[in-house]
């Protein structure tokens, strides 16, 4: 996918960035993060004393302040998503569950990790503290409840019977008996003391997303993919009542302070509250725009906070059921990231829910605006030349040209037939050249007319890009094949085949003489070609998953940067073929990289929500003893495939 059109010799500096939440738990060699939540939220959760609650995200675990609604830390030591946290009695305690496997306490007050505690074989999806804080439990994708003695870390036991992942666990308010919910469609109720199991509910359960005790312990709420909560008599195991109302899975159910009312939080957006006594429907909260995967009451009652895959959380009143407030996240996947030719703007493409463009100041790592009016997710972004005019290319089949200055849209460029993948200005910025469908669109950017359609490609065009005069352009296609126009004249210039998968992204070096392609295959990554002739020069083997999203050549050519699937940047030697450099901190792939116009500092934005901005300073680009040996097996790599004809 091409991210960038040409970028000036301007300055692109981070000296002036704020000591805020943009440089919390940032991986190795970065020096800021934009945007907060890193996408969907799964879980939500208040302190015992109100002053604080923990959000669970992709990137890590964010803790705000109540009374300010500021965030206060990001704690980011998990090796994958955190989707479960919640607070000792105490509120000293942090502990979280991890798609990496593990559960992890933290001191709240320092933010430091005490300890990992690791048992289970698969994801880790709910976690919860004993009355007394005493013990930690823990169920997840291995089909286990785990019990762990928080003062040691050690496990107590493995509680055995569930066939299905164990979405989650809580403790009886006297701490004797522990409830399980799982996909294997059952409840499960265990003595905490002997891990017997008490009793199984099996009707009226289907897939279980949530459970949670009263606080009197008397009854058990569970929500489920039935689109209902059951409410079920402890001590006979009865089914009480089914509140009904939600038309999605009900995936996070909770208990009001004095138990007269549950919340129970659902795939369709919705946040319902009911009457436990009666049943009765008391209010429908809406605002959400997506699945709502977690609820949480204030300790007083009075606020309810919900938390959402459209990236936010939004407090409500409980009374009233108004919105006190909406904290804003970042967005599910970010699919494009360009910088203006000044290097003061940064440009961020959603490819998820929120379907917007995002301009961020580089200097403070502040949202500037939001470019809304996209009825479908943002593939491709890129500046003008001048830096006065953003394009967009979007899933609902358009270009838009926008005002970078007001935000305003100045129009919609209409005739591809399906998502716009990749949008680049002409050096002069007089064109501009977009790839979809199976065609390539040149445009008249002030009229905003179709200039020619270049045809010849045989799936869809992934990416296109204008050479540093002007003059030629490539496209790499889903049909394996990388393809160069004359632009003056719209005839195919030749084919440069080789690829043995779709190519996804193209970018000429510098000085126009050589093409990078990336291509979606662990062992045909990226290629490089000779412009005049169309042959490989080489090929660079390295990142570990398929599908290399985007590259970028820095500013003298000498080094190429490349977005994967795998969740890294990888940095090339062109000369050589060597890989000089590994950056890894992203929890989903890398969909698009840019450089600063001095090379020294790259941006890389990820399905993980987040764009993260690295240093690049001269050492890093040096070679060591260890990569000298590198480059030297590369290149006999290469040798022996060219004598294969490979």
């Amino acid at each position: 996918m091409t991210i960038t059109g040409p970028i000036l010799s301007t300055l692109f500096s981070l000296n002036t960035f704020a000591q805020d939440y943009t440089q919390w738990g940032l991986p190795e060699g970065a020096k800021a993060r934009l945007g907060k939540m890193g996408g969907e939220i799964n879980e939500i959760q208040y302190s015992p004393d109100g002053t604080r609650f923990a959000v669970a995200s992709r990137i890590g675990i964010w803790l705000y302040d109540t009374a300010t609604y500021q965030e206060v830390a990001l704690l980011t030591e998990h090796g994958d998503d955190v989707n479960s946290v919640v607070f000792s009695p105490d509120g000293n305690t942090l502990a979280s569950g991890s798609d990496d496997k593990t559960v992890r306490l933290w001191d709240v007050g320092t933010g430091a990790e005490i300890r990992t505690l690791e048992g289970h074989t698969r994801n880790v999806a709910s976690v919860v503290f004993s009355p007394d804080g005493k013990t930690l439990a823990s169920g997840g994708g291995d089909n286990t409840v785990r019990l762990w003695d928080v003062g040691t870390g050690a496990e107590i036991r493995a509680l055995e019977g569930h066939t299905g992942n164990v979405a989650s666990v809580v403790f009886s308010p006297d701490g004797k008996t522990l409830a399980s919910g799982s996909w294997d469609e059952t409840v499960r109720l265990w003595d905490v003391d002997t891990g017997t199991e008490i009793r199984t509910h099996e009707e009226y359960t289907d897939n279980v997303a949530s459970v949670v005790f009263s606080p009197d312990g008397k009854t058990l709420a569970s929500g489920n993919e039935e689109d209902a909560v059951c409410l079920w008599d402890v001590d006979t195991g009865a089914l009480i009542r089914i509140l009904e109302g939600h038309i999605w899975w009900v995936t996070s159910v909770v208990f009001s302070p004095n138990g007269n009312t549950l919340a129970g939080a659902s795939d369709n957006g919705t946040v319902r509250l009911w009457d436990v006594d009666t049943g009765a429907l008391i209010r429908t909260l809406r605002g959400h725009t997506s699945n709502v995967s977690s609820v949480a009451l204030s300790p007083d009652g009075k606020t309810l906070a919900s938390g959402s895959w459209d990236e936010t959380v939004r407090l409500w009143d409980v009374d009233t059921g108004a919105e006190i407030r909406t904290l804003e996240g970042s967005p599910a996947s970010v699919s494009s990231v360009a910088l203006s030719p000044d290097g003061k703007t940064l440009a961020s493409g959603s490819g998820s829910r929120d379907e917007t463009v995002r301009l961020w100041d580089v200097g403070t790592g502040a949202l500037i605006r939001t470019l809304e009016g996209s009825p479908a997710g943002v593939d491709s972004v890129v500046f003008s030349p001048d830096g006065k005019t953003l394009a967009s290319g979007s899933r609902d089949e358009t270009v838009r040209l926008w005002d970078v200055d007001t935000g305003a849209e100045i129009r919609a460029l209409e005739g591809h037939t399906r998502n716009v993948a990749s949008v680049v200005f002409s050096p002069d910025g007089k064109t501009l050249a977009s790839g979809s469908d199976e065609t390539v669109r040149l445009w008249d950017v002030d009229t905003g007319v179709e200039i020619c359609t270049l045809e010849g490609h045989t799936r869809n065009v992934a990416s296109v890009v204008f050479s540093p005069d002007g003059k030629t352009l490539a496209s790499g296609s889903w049909d394996k094949t990388v393809r160069l126009w004359d632009v003056d004249t719209g005839a195919e210039i030749r084919a440069l085949e080789g690829h043995t998968d779709n190519v996804a992204s193209v970018v000429f070096s510098p000085d126009g003489k050589t093409l990078a392609s990336g291509s979606w295959t662990w062992n045909d990554t990226v290629r490089l070609w000779d412009v005049d002739t169309g042959a490989e020069i080489r090929t660079l083997i390295g990142h570990r998953e398929i599908r290399v999203n985007s590259m970028v050549f820095s500013p003298d050519g000498k080094t190429l940067a490349s977005g994967n699937d795998d969740g890294t940047v990888r940095l090339w030697d062109v000369d050589t073929g060597a890989e000089i450099r590994t950056l890894t901190g992203h929890r989903r792939s890398v969909n698009s990289v840019v450089l600063s116009p001095d090379g020294n500092t790259l941006a890389s934005g990820s399905n993980d929500g987040t764009i993260l901005l690295w240093e690049l300073t001269p050492p890093a680009v040096q070679e060591n003893e260890t990569l000298g040996i590198g480059k030297k097996i590369l290149q006999l790599w290469n040798s022996l495939r060219l004598l294969r004809g490979d």
